[in-house]
């Protein structure tokens, strides 16, 4: 039988024999769940252990509103999935190259893990609101587990990331190369130990695909010259471990999905060059933007005084949290759930509350995804609008630069419409 044949219009019960087949195979990367859903609380970081999780490639990015698309990986072809909107939680995380990062430091066509929830609040929700089990429908071409309601994301992470976090790596069993391409064979699994036959996986590569070492960028005909891979044909790579940066790409050699391999990174130096290098541009970024955070308390003195808690979002450097000092200068400013300042034409100082840090306190134990477990307790002697309990602000040390940030990431002077404060999904389509 001819598996192209399986998925013409007019043989169905033959295309979902073969659905269910390859989704047997695939199960342990299928976006099936059977966990409870679950929506977030306002002040609350959300468990990470309780998030739907999914994978699927970036196919769109709205990085001013911390929200996007992916073509969510399921048991059936790839290129047929519509993309499915997300919506970054204000205090979610994106990870790239093993380092905190930002929606637009991230490629499309990158396969990334996604970790997500309900949305918090449907009405002021910046994406389409599912079914709570939507992620059952199967209408059409649409695999299982393909369109989940859980859009709102707390942990978006690249391979090499994801890898990183859970302790594992990709061993390569086998290359085959003909002509400036070719495909691998690798298997996924623990750092140490043998891993199961069932996540083996044969994924494509070219000559576009970078290939770190140490301190060098490689191509493929560099390991050619060096004899570790042949010019032509078959070779055993024995299983060596390494990090591996995954995308998609259309094929004409298989009809199920198949990954797409961009990067490489063959060792220790390799990976942690990679790391530091979005690290620090992270780094640089969030001393632009300021920390986010949301309030945790108000405390109102008199004329516009007031001490305001606020729990620090996570996952930036702490260099930057170190910059937080008892006794310093600082600036807090409203933001909304997007994250964009709020107020203000000049840039986020120009109407951002100015004042002293108090105190500065560490949460006992591990942190939740998403906080950063530093409170801060800030006085200021004009308080407003948009410092309140549960809401959503940026802070920064007053010895941070103050810099203007593009017209896209703020709200504006006075003259914003709602769209600009809780911008609609219409943007989306409605698949």
């Amino acid at each position: 039988m001819n598996l192209l044949s399986i998925h013409h219009p007019t043989t169905p019960l033959r295309r979902c024999l073969a659905v269910l087949c390859f989704g047997l195979l695939q199960l342990p990367h299928a976006a099936i769940a059977t966990d409870e859903p679950f929506r977030p609380e306002a002040g609350k970081f959300p468990p990470l252990e309780k998030a739907h999780a999914y994978r699927g490639e970036l196919v769109f990015v709205d990085h001013a509103n911390r929200r996007g698309s992916v073509r969510v990986q399921g048991t059936n072809d790839l290129f047929r999935g519509d993309p499915r909107p997300f919506a970054m939680l204000p205090y979610g995380i994106v990870h790239y190259h093993g380092a905190p990062a930002d929606l637009r430091d991230i490629p499309l066509g990158t396969m990334l893990h996604i970790s997500a929830f309900l949305p918090p609040d449907p009405k002021t929700s910046s994406v389409p609101v599912l079914p709570v089990n939507n992620k059952e429908n199967t209408a059409g071409f649409r695999a299982l587990g393909t369109a989940p309601a859980e859009n709102h994301v707390l942990l978006l992470e690249d391979e090499s990331s994801h890898c990183q976090r859970e302790g594992k790596v990709w061993k390569l069993k086998e290359v085959d190369l003909q002509k400036n391409q070719g495909i691998i064979i690798a298997s996924l699994g623990p750092k140490e130990g043998v891993e199961g036959k069932a996540s083996e996986q044969t994924m494509t590569f070219d000559a576009a695909t970078r290939i770190w070492r140490g301190r060098e960028c490689l191509g493929m005909e560099d390991l050619i010259a060096e004899g570790l891979w042949p010019a032509s044909g078959k070779k055993s790579l024995e299983g060596q471990p390494v990090l591996l940066g995954l995308t998609w790409q259309p094929t004409t050699e298989k009809a199920w999905v198949q990954f797409h391999i961009s990067d490489i990174w063959l060792d220790d130096t390799a990976k942690q060059r990679a790391s530091k290098n979005q690290a620090e541009a992270h780094t640089a970024f969030i001393r632009s933007r300021w920390i986010p955070a949301w309030i945790d308390g108000v405390e109102y003195g008199k004329f516009g005084r007031a001490t305001v808690s606020a729990t620090l979002f996570g996952d930036v450097d702490a260099s930057l949290l170190a910059d937080f000092k008892k006794g310093s200068s600082a600036l807090m400013n409203a933001a909304e759930n997007t994250l964009k300042h709020a107020g203000g034409g000049y840039g986020p100082a120009h109407m951002a509350s100015k004042g002293i840090i108090l105190d500065v306190t560490k949460t006992d134990g591990e942190a939740p995804v998403g906080s950063s477990g530093i409170q801060i307790r800030f006085e200021t002697d004009l308080i407003i609008e948009g410092i309140r309990p549960t809401r959503i602000v940026r802070v920064r040390p007053a010895d941070w630069p103050n810099v203007r940030v593009p017209r896209e990431e703020f709200l504006g002077d006075g003259t914003f419409s709602h769209e600009d404060r809780f911008p609609t999904p219409a943007i989306f389509p409605k698949y």
